[in-house]
């Protein structure tokens, strides 16, 4: 029997020793967080801006989770070209707008819940009549 209370003792205090050390990794995040700088212009959108760049359901194969969100920018593209993102690439270099997330190999959009967030918020206020200063507003309001 005693050995069954000095395995006891030994599995509380590893999970002891594991929730401390997750725990202090939650101010790490935050820190990080904090540095991103938020805020800022939104751009304009560039004349004639087409979705051509954005990836396509064959580019998403791995991130399936994401097809929906970027088949959504796929019919806006005018309108997210004249959104900052907020989630701090757009002080990436070569990223102009919340369209630039969805471009490219590098397409942030595909793991950044807050580029996700802001096409899901600005294709539905798109689609319900928004405006583009509207759409930025509300994205403000909730990300920036």
């Amino acid at each position: 029997m005693p050995q069954l209370h000095a395995e006891a003792g030994t599995r509380r205090a590893f999970l002891a020793g594991a929730l401390l050390f997750a725990s202090s990794l939650v101010p790490l995040r935050g820190l990080a967080a904090m540095g991103r700088r938020r805020g800022g212009q939104h751009p304009t959108p560039r004349p004639g801006i087409t979705a051509a760049k954005v990836l396509t359901p064959e580019q998403l194969k791995d991130a399936p989770d994401s097809l929906d969100v970027f088949n959504m920018v796929r019919e806006i593209p005018e309108i997210v070209d004249g959104i900052r993102c907020q989630c701090g690439c757009a002080d990436i270099e070569g990223f102009y707008s919340l369209l630039s997330c969805y471009e490219g190999e590098g397409a942030m959009a595909r793991d950044c819940m807050i580029c996700q967030g802001e096409g899901r918020l600005a294709y539905r206020l798109h689609k319900a009549g928004e405006s583009l200063d509207s759409i930025r507003a509300a994205i403000d309001a909730r990300f920036g």
